[in-house]
């Protein structure tokens, strides 16, 4: 069985635990803390050097981090990474975006408001810029979901539940998504798809 080392709270490990649930592969989930007991042991940095969570162990011992490349294996040669080579394309790119142009503000922005040992880094510039980029993000969004039903064209993609997993959950830091009705009606369609789990579901 799969397992997956992760913080139960983190959008980043949300991202694998939700594409396993909507695809009904089952996985053990071991919660791991930062810090000497968790992802600064030396028995986690032996699995992953880069000290960071999720990560993904095979039965075999194999290991991958990283949760945007955890989605690309998890769906390949499923109905979540496109057939054709340029709606793959598609996805890939919202898979950069989300890592470069979304998580920095919009995770980071829940992240300082909603966590005590962050608070010494919400200054009001940081939260004035991370507030500017979250804008920014979910404007793009916006503009490709009112063309298309999904990111990455009318089907249902690994962009999809890289995206969903800060975007749902924006509210927390501070981003009123009422000013993004596509966004929202889209966050309602990848909910309704079938086997969604909550970001608090672990197996």
């Amino acid at each position: 069985m799969i397992t997956i080392y992760g913080m139960t709270n983190s959008g980043n490990c949300y991202k694998p635990r939700l594409l396993l649930a909507k695809l009904g592969v089952p996985f053990r989930h071991v919660e791991t803390s930062s810090g000497a007991d968790g992802t600064t042991s030396a028995l986690f940095l032996a699995k992953n050097p880069n000290g960071r969570v999720p990560l993904l162990e095979f039965d075999d011992g194999r290991v991958l981090a990283e949760s945007n490349a955890m989605l690309l294996h998890l769906a390949e040669g499923t109905r979540f990474l496109p057939a054709d080579a340029y709606n793959r394309a598609l996805a890939y790119q919202w898979l950069f975006f989300e890592q470069y142009s979304h998580e920095p503000y919009i995770a980071v922005r829940r992240a300082l408001l909603t966590m005590p040992h962050r608070a010494a880094d919400a200054t009001p510039e940081r939260l004035a810029a991370t507030l500017a980029g979250g804008k920014k993000a979910l404007q793009v969004m916006e503009e490709q979901l009112a063309r298309t039903a999904f990111l990455a064209g009318a089907e249902l993609s690994v962009a999809d539940i890289a995206l969903y997993a800060y975007t749902h959950d924006a509210e927390a830091g501070g981003f009123d998504l009422s000013a993004w009705p596509a966004v929202t009606a889209w966050l309602a369609r990848v909910a309704a798809d079938p086997g969604h789990v909550p970001i608090r579901w672990v197996g």
